[in-house]
């Protein structure tokens, strides 16, 4: 009876390790509020994993091929060994978001993830980016980019990422819909396919990420 109460203990207390991937350019602090949210739901340090990707001093040179992959690519790794349960979630903002997916789909770790949420991602291109290969200008744009049909994005739609899929998205975000529209083939660039739900909120694309832990939080648990 006593071994039954420590077994169920020990259930009642694990928790999901959490990937946190942060945007273009910006850093692990960028999550300081999801974090804070995290810790004080009872997760530990050691649940929450926080990959630092990319340059951040030249924001167009990232992309998703290469040194950009492997930091994400380990924590997702890790996170799945370190697992109590055997799942893991993962949330991105940003580029962060299709370099999770992106990592996701080559570790073929779709099966491990409970939750996917992807906070002002571009999974279907940016305008500001071009449609791919014309006025792509950069790397970040490029090939394995987020121009408009980029072959990376190609390549990268439909694939599975987890057992639960959401979006968080805004249409005053200023970077996804830095042109004036916020849609690719009339679909909001932020909406993932085969996604569980959306959350619309009044907020820019980093507010997108800071102020929405509530939601974050509630859509892991």
């Amino acid at each position: 009876m006593l071994g039954l109460f420590a077994a169920n203990e020990a259930q009642a207390q694990c928790k999901d390790p959490v990937v946190l991937v942060h945007g273009n350019a910006a850093s692990p602090d960028s999550w300081d509020n999801t974090v804070s949210a995290l810790l004080n739901a009872g997760y530990s340090l050691q649940d929450i994993y926080l990959p630092d990707w990319g340059s951040k001093t030249c924001a167009a040179c990232n992309n998703h091929s290469g040194a950009e992959e492997t930091p994400v690519r380990n924590a997702i790794v890790n996170a799945v060994n370190a697992s109590c349960s055997g799942k893991i979630d993962v949330i991105g903002h940003s580029m962060g978001v299709t370099l999770a997916a992106q990592q996701i789909d080559k570790l073929a770790a779709s099966s491990y993830v409970d939750t996917f949420v992807g906070i002002a991602g571009a999974m279907r291109g940016l305008w500001s980016c071009g449609v791919y290969p014309y006025n792509v200008w950069n790397s970040t744009c490029g090939y394995y980019g987020l121009s408009v049909q980029s072959p990376f994005l190609d390549g990268l739609y439909g694939v599975p990422l987890a057992d639960r899929v959401y979006s968080i998205k805004s249409y005053m975000d200023q970077i996804v819909c830095s042109t004036g529209t916020c849609t690719v083939g009339g679909v909001h660039s932020s909406r993932i396919w085969y996604e569980d739900a959306t959350y619309t909120f009044a907020l820019g694309h980093f507010g997108l990420q800071t102020d929405t832990t509530s939601t974050q939080l509630q859509l892991i648990q």
